[in-house]
């Protein structure tokens, strides 16, 4: 499987990442099934394994130290942090206080010593940025952490991100983990370029749109749907959108010649600005079929007709724009005298 260097870590990692968010009791309850997934992906040649604490409240990272017993020196592990654990206010979001419970807690699930890649679930606006990137910082120091990053971060928080760092001498934010396929494509008008930029890693989730581009005959049916049926109501004209597109692109890929999984993981990764592309199957067939798709490469001809559906930087359903839940947007009180 391709390699590539995450950001300005120097650590290399596959083209493929494994996301374990589908691995416990959001998904696959079997562990001893969850366990082989994770072998077969490494004997695939995945090296890059993705996990957060509020997976299935922390049992997916306690599948993945499982699985990595004897194997931990193979792998190149993130996990996230940040989003709320429980109903304390203090138990998320990335404060000093948070950062050093959470890592620990993190660490003995895992069953490890260190963290490869320590990811700020989402962005806390109500932290001071010198504070989080200080304690993260700290981690750094004592070798419990390699490397920090962000997840679902706008351009211009990465941006004050790296001002904070420089100005206050503090490890700098190497790595983005934005949402990113065909059916949702806003990050690529400034996040993307941004990471470029500024020479970070982009560890892309939700090539599959939360399985709208599943390859399914009647993409609005499938496990996610019980969990947000909103996102695939067809009485939203947002979605009858994506669904037509996915029709159309499903027609694409039968042209030529691809099954619509690898039409979609291949679109993410053929952008420059992307390290990595993390999958997430619930089930062994699911996995199989994405380490099918694993060298997969467009043509440009190819990748201009995915444009002409689904014009680039655009989102046909705005609600799956995560980056627009910026308090500066959601809370009125702030745009009002």
């Amino acid at each position: 499987m391709e390699r590539r260097v995450l950001g300005g870590t120097g650590i290399s990692v596959s083209g493929f990442a494994l996301g374990t968010m589908m691995l416990g009791a959001m998904g696959n309850t079997d562990h001893d099934e969850s366990i082989r997934m994770i072998h077969t992906a490494l004997d695939a040649g995945i090296n890059f394994v993705d996990t957060a604490d509020v997976y299935s409240r922390g049992e997916s990272e306690e599948i993945v130290g499982k699985a990595l017993a004897g194997r931990r020196d193979e792998v190149v592990l993130a996990t996230k942090f940040g989003l709320p654990v429980g109903g304390d206010p203090n138990r998320q979001g990335g404060s000093p206080r948070w950062i050093i419970r959470a890592v620990d807690a993190s660490l003995r699930r895992l069953g490890t010593d260190h963290i490869d890649l320590y990811q700020l679930h989402r962005p806390d606006y109500s932290t001071d940025l010198d504070e989080t990137l200080g304690a993260l910082s700290d981690l750094i120091r004592a070798g419990k952490v390699r490397a920090i990053g962000s997840s679902t971060c706008p351009a211009d928080l990465i941006v004050e991100a790296h001002w904070v760092a420089d100005r206050r001498g503090h490890h700098r934010v190497r790595t983005e983990q934005p949402r990113y396929s065909v059916l949702t494509r806003t990050i690529e008008g400034t996040m993307l370029p941004v990471a470029q930029r500024h020479g970070m890693g982009v560890l892309s989730y939700g090539p599959l749109s939360s399985g709208w581009l599943s390859g399914r005959a009647d993409p609005t049916r499938g496990h996610r749907t019980t969990s947000a049926p909103q996102a695939f109501d067809l009485n939203v004209p947002a979605n009858r959108a994506k669904l037509e597109a996915v029709r159309a692109l499903s027609d694409l890929a039968a042209e030529a010649g691809l099954p619509l999984t690898h039409l979609a993981t291949a679109f993410v990764r053929s952008h420059p600005a992307v390290t990595s592309v993390i999958i997430g199957p619930r089930t062994p067939e699911q996995l199989d079929d994405l380490l099918a798709g694993a060298n997969v490469a467009l043509s440009d001809g190819l990748l201009d007709r995915i444009d002409e559906i689904v014009p680039p930087g655009s989102e046909l359903n705005p609600d799956d724009n995560y980056l627009a839940s910026s308090p500066a947007l959601t809370d009125p009180r702030l745009r009002r005298r």
